[in-house]
């Protein structure tokens, strides 16, 4: 089974957000930076546990970005990829990083391509269905679980009130969530091991720019608490509706 996985680089969890080029970009200046938690802890670990349960196969990791998402690609490395693509190019939009994607993977035969359900830096959730939609292959977001047998792919999602279980012929592509497998940390094998493995570059292809960032705000600062006492419930209504605006 050949399987290639989306890695992206993404701020760490306690980075301090700030804004820089007129509040267009996001300044990155002493931030250090990660793999995204969910093509790390999700994508990544299951296309491993799939592999590793086959004997045999091959899973790939692909990121777009410059030089300096070099060692973000080397951890998923040393978590057990046998081998990385690095598409030389910075990440501008979703659109333009699923054509990147798409482009390398077309002809590599892949049978599975996993994703995170989303980048906790945008949120966006969109680059998996746009590379599924570059490839004409299916899509399932929001994966909790994954099996394969033979040519089918049963799939286990979390919907309101329950679990909706799918079953796909592959290749297909997949966006993972919170339940698809248990983190993993690089042993001191796989560290050693990651140094000589595979990272390789590949130019970007072009790509047109469907969408950019007009301008960054960060969330007003919070206010005062104000306490209501309980016996003034409809005080407490008229500020949810007049001031917090929730109801």
């Amino acid at each position: 089974m050949k399987i290639l996985v989306l890695l992206s680089q993404v701020p760490d969890t306690t980075a301090r957000i700030a804004f820089t080029n007129n509040d267009t970009q996001y300044d990155a200046n002493g931030v250090t930076f990660i793999v995204n938690p969910y093509d790390e802890w999700y994508a990544l670990v299951r296309a491993l546990e799939l592999k590793e349960a086959a004997g045999s196969g091959s899973v790939t990791t692909i990121t777009v970005g410059g030089a300096d998402t070099d060692a973000t690609i080397r951890k998923g490395l040393a978590i057990g990829a046998d081998e990385a693509v690095r598409v030389d190019a910075q990440p501008t939009d979703a659109m333009q990083v699923a054509q990147q994607v798409a482009a390398y993977a077309k002809d590599k035969g892949f049978d599975l391509v996993l994703a995170g359900k989303e980048t906790i830096d945008h949120n966006g959730g969109q680059v998996g269905a746009m590379t599924a939609e570059l490839l004409d292959l299916p899509y399932v977001p929001l994966a909790s679980k994954l099996e394969v047998a033979g040519d089918t792919a049963t799939v286990e999602r979390d919907v309101p009130g329950g679990v909706e279980v799918l079953e796909v012929k592959l290749p297909m592509v997949l966006g993972a969530a919170k339940g698809m497998a248990e983190q993993r940390i690089p042993n001191m094998r796989g560290i050693m091991a990651a140094r000589t493995k595979p990272l390789n570059v590949v130019p970007p292809v072009e790509a047109a720019e469907v969408a950019r960032t007009v301008k960054f705000e960060l969330p007003p600062p919070k206010g005062a608490v104000k306490m209501i006492p309980a016996e003034e419930a409809g005080k407490l209504i008229e500020l949810l509706h007049t001031e917090a605006k929730v109801i």
